[in-house]
């Protein structure tokens, strides 16, 4: 059975909740703090913990992360790749403890004005590119994340405690040369979360 209990980001000051839903019977919902951000800034919501019979998994969004620019580049056809980070610890309550699992995972995006068509590229779950008309559908296959193996759970040990933190970050991309003039906006074409952190005892 694994317990949860709150965390605290080490972010910024202002503070609002954020409830972390869980999707077994058996796994206890808790409420966690988050920064409160600007509107526009880029956040990861939704956080869950589930597990199969084998393997711990996550589920979690990143909200805010298509602003202006971004969303200019894109309709442009510049790709736009988005990398999560994923770590496990064992822990005793502090910042540092035993490294259990550290993933890093991406995703791409890219439009193909000829065909009005998105491209997006997730290795990390499906074999080949998904293509849609949908700028909306395309930013959602961008940013959420489902079905994530963090770790068999027969690497975890009954009673101990655990910390799981998640981060976000777009990409740095290089122009060719002839963009550079046109796309001056791209200076601010970026984002990156703070870590998010949930602790829990298996």
């Amino acid at each position: 059975m694994i317990r949860f209990s709150p965390w605290q980001a080490y972010t910024r000051l202002n503070k609002t909740i954020l409830t972390c839903f869980v999707l077994l019977p058996f796994l206890l919902p808790i409420c966690m703090p988050i920064p409160a951000l600007a509107a526009d800034t880029a956040v990861i919501e939704n956080i869950k913990l589930a597990n199969t019979r084998d393997d711990l998994l996550t589920y979690f969004d990143v909200k805010n992360a298509f602003n202006d620019d971004i969303t200019e580049a894109v309709q442009n056809g510049i790709p736009t790749t988005f990398s999560f980070y994923v770590t496990l610890y064992k822990t005793d309550g502090s910042w540092f403890g035993n490294k259990i699992a550290d993933i890093q995972i991406k995703s791409t995006l890219k439009y193909n004005s000829l065909k009005k068509e998105y491209a997006v590229s997730r290795p990390w779950k499906d074999d080949s590119d998904l293509f849609t008309q949908s700028f909306d559908e395309a930013k959602s296959l961008m940013t959420e994340i489902d079905n994530l193996k963090i770790t068999p759970l027969n690497k975890l040990v009954k009673g101990d405690k655990y910390q799981l933190r998640i981060k976000a970050e777009l990409d740095k991309v290089t122009l060719p040369l002839s963009l550079h003039q046109v796309l001056f906006f791209v200076s601010f074409w970026d984002f990156e979360t703070n870590w998010y952190l949930v602790n829990f005892t298996y």
